[in-house]
């Protein structure tokens, strides 16, 4: 217990004693003088609350306004905030062309930013606000990593548009340029609907990356109850942030840190969370990077396993009916956990940030009947959970495919290659493609793209001109809001090379989402005389031999581990906790 009796702080042990207690640390305490800070103030624990906002994108236009009712709750508990922001990568507007390199590179470095703030003024607990795909999981990477009490907050989906009549979001766009490519929309049609689509502040509004992983957060324990649930736009959100900055201060009077919350079951809750809801794939990798930040093993093999045997309930885009909105309307992650925790699918005894466990959260939850997004364990839309793992000959460290809402779940066909994703978006646009085709796009995992792009632009394209006759395979990603038979993440990478660097235009592949296999069909002997030939030709290079990019690439490592840059906990020689 860091709380006396009296209600003053004990700082014996916190971090900031390094900047705040005794006579060495007075030029620390003039600074903190300077910005208005009283002596009281510079007694109590110092919480950095660490938001993403920015103005590239709605995801993040709303966060600054709840990380300062974040910091009014920490203020309000007794604490002292420190605000503090870093950057997002927003793969909606990212997507499509270079700057997707950057989107996962930019998790390692929210993540390795807040870490050298939090590290660098010595901040005692962690409020982290975050609304985009990479941004949420960067800043729950570095809860883990720092082991200080942490709090995480969702900035909230956005509303749906109005087009015609119907709900549009986001998504209705990118598939609206493959409609305009084959004649089926025109061009004062799309305009149109570009200007309705996304009608204010929020993360893009179906079950996509950022709102899986929103979902993730609650379940595994790192957020307060159904704080994922509004969308940005409600200015009741800000109740949730103020919430969220009191839950913190109350860890750290009871010392509880995010390892202790984020256990192995945690992990395996949040697996449940991601294929109950029919999730983003990116789920299988940003689990694996979280649990390496906590020295915890948990692979893209376990993330499958887990997703296998659970049941597909929440009816939600892409794959289904419903936008993220009405999920919360329906009662949200409680709502889900609920029906979860009653069929024993996941653990009721791990500790969240409330100081209660999950099944002492979930006690007054009660089953809606009125409500049809999420669905009873007993009658679920499929038993089989939203996305799914493969393994075979193409893809023998694991490849990942959404099959949420898919009927089309087999495919064999002949493989069209393609390095990179331009030259497949090109042959797509121009429809140099036959049906029953395995489209292979290679050369853009994590260390050969650099970066492991997603396929969005793509996928979208073909979904827009009406093609279901299709795969995808890729070393790459495929973003949330992709449908379709989209298998991503084959590894090893072809820049590793992996199988998938041996793909020749002709040869068949045979997917089975329902077996979790994907085959190359060439003979063993075939592929090591291509190997081989492979080995003779020069190494193959990228634009990016300087920079970020370049630093990424040096470090980071397969998709099936997180995509991971350094050992991890396992590399630990001390906790910055306990600094």
């Amino acid at each position: 217990m860091h709380r006396r009796p009296d209600g003053s702080w004990d700082k014996s042990r916190l971090p900031s004693r390094h900047t705040t207690e005794g006579p060495s640390r007075a030029p620390h305490r003039s600074y903190y003088y300077a910005m208005g800070l009283g002596s009281r103030d510079i007694a109590a624990p110092f919480v950095g609350v660490a938001s993403c906002w920015n103005q590239a994108a709605p995801c993040n236009t709303s966060l600054m306004r709840q990380a300062n009712a974040a910091a009014e709750g920490v203020k309000a508990a007794g604490a002292t905030p420190r605000e503090f922001c870093t950057i997002t990568v927003t793969d909606g507007i990212a997507m499509g062309h270079e700057g997707m390199r950057s989107s996962l590179v930019s998790r390692e470095v929210i993540a390795d930013s807040v870490e050298l703030t939090m590290r660098g003024h010595a901040y005692d607990a962690l409020v982290g606000v975050a609304g985009c795909d990479k941004s949420l999981p960067g800043m729950m990477m570095a809860m883990l990593r720092l082991n200080v009490p942490s709090a995480f907050i969702y900035g909230g989906s956005i509303l749906p548009g109005q087009w015609q009549g119907r709900e549009v979001t986001v998504q209705d766009v990118f598939e609206g340029v493959g409609k305009h490519s084959a004649g089926q929309m025109s061009l004062e049609e799309l305009c149109d609907l570009e200007q309705h689509a996304c009608p204010g502040d929020g993360a893009c509004g179906g079950q996509y990356t950022a709102n899986t992983m929103a979902c993730v957060s609650e379940a595994i324990g790192l957020a307060l109850p159904l704080s994922s649930a509004l969308p940005a736009a409600y200015e009741r959100r800000d109740d949730y942030a103020r919430a969220t900055g009191e839950a913190v201060v109350r860890l750290l009077e009871r010392n509880i840190r995010p390892r202790d919350i984020c256990t192995r079951e945690a992990f395996e809750n949040a697996a449940v969370v991601v294929a109950a809801t029919g999730g983003s794939t990116n789920g299988g990798l940003h689990l694996p990077a979280m649990a390496h930040e906590a020295g915890i093993e948990f692979t893209l093999r376990d993330v499958a396993e887990i997703m296998r045997r659970t049941p597909y309930l929440a009816d939600l885009m892409p794959g289904g009916r419903y936008p993220a909105k009405a999920m919360g309307e329906a009662g949200g992650v409680p709502m889900l956990l609920r029906t979860l925790l009653d069929a024993g699918l996941i653990h009721g005894d791990c500790m969240t940030v409330t100081g209660r466990t999950i099944r002492e959260n979930l006690e007054g939850v009660v089953w809606n009947p009125d409500q049809d997004v999420i669905r009873p364990a007993d009658r679920p839309l499929s038993s089989t959970g939203g996305v799914v793992g493969l393994w075979g000959s193409l893809a023998p460290d694991g490849a990942i495919v959404k099959v949420a809402g898919l009927k089309h779940t087999k495919h064999r066909g002949p493989a069209r290659v393609f390095d990179g994703e331009e030259a497949c978006f090109a042959a797509v646009e121009a429809r140099h493609y036959r049906e029953g085709d395995v489209l292979v796009i290679r050369y853009e995992g994590p260390r050969g793209g650099p970066g492991m792009r997603e396929m969005l632009s793509t996928t979208a394209a073909i979904y827009g001109q009406g093609v279901e006759n299709i795969a995808l395979v890729t070393d790459g990603r495929f973003s949330g809001a992709t449908r379709g038979l989209c298998v991503g993440h084959v590894g090893p990478e072809a820049a590793a090379g992996g199988p998938i660097a041996l793909v020749k235009d002709g040869d068949i592949i045979s997917i089975d989402a329902d077996a979790g296999t994907i085959a190359l069909e060439v003979d063993p002997i075939e592929l090591e005389h291509r190997a081989h030939e492979l080995s003779l030709e020069e190494p193959r290079t990228t634009n990016y031999g300087s920079g970020a990019l370049w630093k990424f690439a040096q470090a980071v490592g397969p998709a099936h581990l997180g995509a991971v840059t350094h050992p991890g906990a396992a590399g630990e020689t001390h906790v910055y906790a306990d600094i």
